[in-house]
């Protein structure tokens, strides 16, 4: 395993603040439907200047879709700590489930009238565009670790890629209230699948 160098106080102050801007723009989607939220908002809800706000993101929509990097960055950290001789794509489907669950949005449960504005906002090409440029190389790094592969090879990146698909799609069709189990329960069932070659029902 790849040693894992402690953040400074100054890194660990600038993630504080991302994920501080990142979290009080997922709550005011919430709270308002994304054509109601500016930056301004956004800063002054986290406590900082629009400055601040505009040193870390350059769209509202770049910080909620900070909350799926700081989930992956997460995950990463709990695949590391998995044990070894649990196969990887069920560790992989334990390790993205448990931010999800951290998240304490309601994935377990029916769809609430706050996920409409969530799916309002996915919806966007803004929010797709945003979404597109979330950085997953700490996942990749971990799986390439657990895989005795290293992080430049495909197989590592693939991993990465197919998992984080596959999460988004369960992610997606929860949002359209057609999954028929919670979103832990088909998340490992898609994640056993994938194991298996992802064979025709």
């Amino acid at each position: 395993m790849a040693d894992q160098r402690p953040l400074g106080l100054r890194e660990r102050k600038k993630l504080d603040t991302r994920k501080a801007l990142s979290d009080a723009a997922v709550a005011l989607m919430y709270e308002r439907g994304p054509d109601n939220v500016v930056r301004e908002d956004i800063a002054e809800r986290a406590g900082v200047s629009l400055r601040t706000f505009s040193n870390y993101f350059a769209t509202k929509y770049d910080a909620v879709a900070y909350r799926q990097e700081h989930r992956i960055r997460l995950s990463a950290e709990l695949l590391r700590h998995r044990p070894a001789d649990e196969p990887l794509w069920t560790a992989l489907a334990e390790a993205l489930i448990e931010p999800l669950r951290a998240d304490g949005v309601p994935y377990g449960q029916p769809a609430s009238e706050q996920l409409s504005a969530v799916q309002a906002w996915s919806a966007t090409p803004e929010m797709r565009t945003a979404l597109a440029r979330v950085q997953t190389g700490d996942l990749v790094k971990a799986i390439a670790e657990r895989t005795g592969t290293r992080v430049g090879d495909l197989y590592p990146q693939l991993v990465s890629d197919v998992a984080i698909a596959a999460m988004t799609t369960v992610l997606n069709r929860f949002l359209d209230e057609s999954l028929e189990k919670t979103v832990p329960a088909t998340l490992r069932d898609v994640f056993a699948r994938i194991s298996r070659g992802l064979p025709p029902q």
